[in-house]
């Protein structure tokens, strides 16, 4: 059985794809999108997989014009103090930033959190790359 999904994409992220396909020859839309989802779904499952505490990348590129943005993602680090270990903040043009914040907690929590930042409007491009540290560590 299969599901038909509409969205719509804006012309950079339709241009993105039609040269992802192009580079890997896929026959149509469809393919590449179900290949590109199952690829985000089987990242997400191995970092769901990782009990205690973790240690995450999460990196970004958001338009800093995009309204109330960089105060949402400001509160939003502010919320989470004790997750944070760092950010790296890079001005990439007139409109766009790049942040990488580096996280450590309990895996749940990290991922929760960093999946949020990621999925904020006006975030353009982003990734979480979860590592996990095994058991619980203590902060010196």
């Amino acid at each position: 059985m299969s599901h038909r999904l509409t969205i719509s994409l804006d012309d950079e992220t339709a241009a993105a794809l039609e040269a992802f396909m192009r580079a890997r020859r896929y026959a149509n839309r469809s393919e590449a999108v179900r290949d590109l989802l199952r690829a985000g779904l089987a990242g997400s499952a191995t970092a769901e997989a990782a009990r205690g505490e973790c240690l995450a990348a999460v990196s970004y590129i958001y338009d800093h014009h995009e309204r109330e943005l960089g105060r949402r993602l400001l509160q939003a680090g502010h919320d989470h103090h004790a997750l944070g270990v760092a950010t790296l903040h890079a001005h990439i043009d007139d409109h766009h930033c790049a942040e990488v914040a580096l996280l450590r907690g309990p895996a749940r929590h990290v991922r929760r959190f960093a999946e949020a930042m990621v999925a904020e409007r006006g975030v353009r491009l982003g990734q979480v790359n979860v590592m996990p540290l095994g058991t619980p560590h203590r902060r010196r």
